[in-house]
């Protein structure tokens, strides 16, 4: 049996998908879920629903009882992510979950002085917990989704400007989709054990490059602009929108070459390269 945790999220539904592609019956899929009618979708298609909360261990326990392998997805809750997170793995420990399989975020720094800190902090703690548990266990240590680009750069296409505070960093994005399918391929096959795998793409890209792809496909001239970070602030404040500064600090840590991370992983996993960032642009903004 197989346990996904967030199945109603994004990445979780994702990856059951994934799963049932590649052959997995439904009856060997469960979703841990806190709101059952949030999960009518995934009940229709034969997957087991149980009901548990990560501030309640004992549901967990229940939750895992019979399960080969868990895919704990990492949760939204930054403030009490590692304490969910620990609930979740020492519940596997009880019920003798066999493998856990862990969606970390990739990252270069591991100290409190990185701008990505509020988000990489529960993820390496949870990674040495799980290094640390005697469990069987992969680390999929996902990267920025390319998918969020569109978000990052708003209106650009009306603007005629790209107006991040990233300078000349780049980052290996790649699909939410082609990481829940790697993630699928891992909880579908063996050989996987006390692994790390990082998903980001074969190779990384600016938001210079966004501008410049924008302007190809859609024939008009983007600009990318790099503020400082006060005139950014400045700038949003101006405007009346608020971003939420662990998301500045993304960007920040972008033009400090945070995220310049490329890898193969996903590649081994997919059978293929995965998207790269202009078709994936080609896709949403070619007329």
């Amino acid at each position: 049996m197989i346990l996904v945790t967030g199945a109603t999220g994004h990445f979780g539904r994702l990856t059951i998908d994934f799963l049932l592609q590649k052959g997995v019956e439904a009856n060997q899929i469960a979703a841990l879920v806190r709101s059952p009618e949030k999960a009518t979708d995934l009940q229709a298609k034969g997957i087991h629903i149980i009901m548990g909360n990560y501030d309640e261990y004992d549901s967990l326990v229940r939750a895992c009882r019979g399960v080969d392998k868990l895919l704990l997805v990492s949760g939204n809750d930054l403030s009490n992510r590692f304490s969910h997170h620990e609930n979740m793995i020492k519940a596997t420990m009880e019920a003798n979950v066999k493998h856990v399989i862990y969606t970390s975020g990739a990252h270069k720094a591991e100290n409190s002085t990185s701008l990505l800190w509020l988000f990489v902090e529960a993820h390496i703690k949870t990674e040495r917990l799980l290094e640390t548990s005697g469990l069987s266990y992969t680390i999929l240590r996902n990267g920025l989704y390319m998918d969020l680009v569109p978000a990052f750069i708003g209106n650009a296409l009306e603007t005629g400007m790209i107006y991040l505070p990233t300078g000349e960093g780049k980052i290996g994005m790649a699909l939410r989709s082609e990481m829940a399918e790697a993630a699928a391929t891992v909880l579908a096959s063996d050989g996987h054990e006390n692994k790390i795998y990082t998903f980001v793409n074969t190779e990384t890209f600016g938001y210079q490059n966004v501008a410049t792809y924008l302007s190809e496909i859609t024939g008009k001239p983007i600009q990318y602009i790099s503020p400082t970070k006060e005139k950014f602030m400045a700038t949003l404040s101006t405007a009346g929108i608020h971003m939420p500064q662990e998301y500045v600090n993304i960007l920040l840590a972008q033009a400090q070459g945070e995220g310049d991370l490329a890898s193969e992983d996903l590649v081994k996993l997919l059978g293929r390269k995965p998207m790269s960032l202009k078709p994936f642009l080609e896709q949403l903004y070619q007329s």
